[in-house]
């Protein structure tokens, strides 16, 4: 995520009383009782009992799922976009760190994103080549996009997005339009695609997350089921991208365009809490930034301060966006040759992706394609003429709810782990797979459309 106000700052005109009263507040809206939605917002989210119901659907869903061999010649490999490190001026992300957090989240691919900056260029001094089996791609959040060049930029600072579009495009890089709440109306031509998904925009979503992160006070009493119950803590924030759904398949009438999830990791969202000089602690964030000083009086109620305590020792700290959790949340799977840097590209530019919100139940196995009636099988992101007798055939390594959606408009549902569906018509074609979340459905799996022409 992009770096965001989680305490209160020393420049603020609130009172600590006032922080009180609003940590008050806000625990108490934490401690209603009687059934949690999953519907419902962030903070709601994150009650004990809503936490605890959630891990467990996580465990029986791994529990049920079935490994399944992915038909076709091609290998599904896990990626993650838009991900900043210590590059990056709101990141400390030490590379070793990242890669090490992407092993375990089951990512193959981290394509990367640094903010620009006179000290650093992202293409020649970026995370590049094969690291203790993860493959690394250098790239940019610039210009209102994920930018993946083939050169550095630096000469080409003053263009404008559609200029760099075209720069990196026609030297064989890929860009994909970001942050699409904020640019709704923007139509650059030539993009490989668009996110489909970020993990800052459903947090923007989370107003009263937001305002309650705010205060230490809300932090301190939140962090024991956050440090218990860490990935669902952070993937409470996610809901249904509608928004971004929406322009996206109107983006895809116009020209094929790639959907890709942007993980939008920084690791730079929490508290540290330390002793300061004489009687004063120092409230920190997580890029280490002072917030706020306090007596070491007030805060002793609320957590333990050893009596032998110096300054700069450590007495709290709570990350909540860690870089194990943030990569897990959700995923970009690309259908390559190989893995490696060509495989990658070929996959983005060809439109063979889908995201999976792997945090809920691991999507590997899952499969999707246009099966002819000579059996010949067009996969995800394919560009081809419509033939009548053709059918959607697909996999799924859990019991799910199929949607199989044209150009906006779901066409057809079913229930279970296959899909075998007639295409009646030409058109452009995706699907979505929903599991159940405390009886209410959420969505699991968005792919890249099928284009069955002919294309308007």
């Amino acid at each position: 995520m992009s770096r965001l106000p989680l305490t209160m700052s020393s420049r603020t005109n609130l009172s600590f009383g006032n922080v009180i009263i609003a940590a008050i507040a806000v625990l108490h809206c934490l401690g209603v009782g009687g059934s949690v939605a999953f519907g419902q917002d962030a903070v709601e989210r994150l009650s004990r009992k809503n936490l605890e119901l959630v891990h467990e659907t996580v465990r029986k869903y791994a529990e049920k799922r079935k490994e399944l061999r992915r038909p076709g010649p091609l290998r599904e490999v896990r990626a993650n976009l838009h991900v900043h490190s210590l590059l990056s001026h709101d990141s400390r992300g030490k590379i070793e760190d990242i890669v090490a957090a992407a092993k375990r989240a089951g990512t193959d691919v981290l394509l990367f994103t640094e903010h620009p900056s006179r000290e650093k260029d992202f293409y020649e001094d970026g995370h590049r080549g094969m690291r203790d089996g993860v493959l690394l791609i250098p790239g940019a959040e610039m210009k209102g996009m994920l930018v993946y060049p083939t050169l550095s930029l630096r000469p080409f600072e003053s263009a404008d997005s559609q200029e760099t579009t075209q720069i990196v495009r026609n030297r064989g890089g890929h860009v994909f339009l970001s942050h699409l709440e904020e640019r709704m109306d923007w139509q650059i031509q030539g993009l490989t695609g668009v996110e489909i998904y970020n993990t800052h925009a459903d947090f923007k979503k989370q107003k009263r997350m937001i305002d309650s992160m705010k205060n230490p006070l809300w932090l301190l009493k939140t962090s024991e089921l956050i440090k218990q119950y860490p990935q669902e803590a952070f993937s409470a924030l996610q809901t249904y991208p509608d928004d971004y759904l929406k322009r996206w398949d109107e983006l895809c009438r116009i020209a094929p365009h790639t959907g890709v999830a942007a993980n939008d990791a920084h690791q730079n969202v929490g508290i540290r809490i330390v002793m300061g000089e004489g009687s004063q602690v120092i409230v920190m964030d997580a890029l280490g930034e002072e917030l706020l000083k306090l007596e070491k009086l007030i805060v002793a109620p609320l957590i333990k301060i050893p009596s032998d305590a110096k300054q700069g020792d450590v007495l709290f700290q709570l990350q909540i966006d860690p870089y194990e959790n943030s990569l897990r949340h959700a995923g970009t799977h690309l259908l390559v040759s190989e893995l490696t840097k060509e495989g990658v590209w070929s996959a983005l530019e060809e439109g063979r992706t889908f995201v999976a919100f792997d945090w809920l139940a691991d999507s590997k196995g899952f499969d999707v394609a246009v099966v002819g009636t000579d059996d010949q099988r067009h996969e995800i992101g394919t560009r081809t003429a419509w033939i009548e007798g053709e059918k959607l055939q697909g996999q799924s390594p859990l019991e799910a709810h199929w949607k199989v959606v044209r150009e906006g408009e779901v066409v057809h549902e079913a229930d279970g782990d296959r899909l075998d569906w007639k295409i009646p018509s030409a058109g452009i074609y995706r699907v979505e797979l929903w599991l159940e979340v405390l009886d209410q459905p959420h969505c699991w799996i968005l792919t890249s459309p099928f284009y069955l022409g002919p294309i308007r």
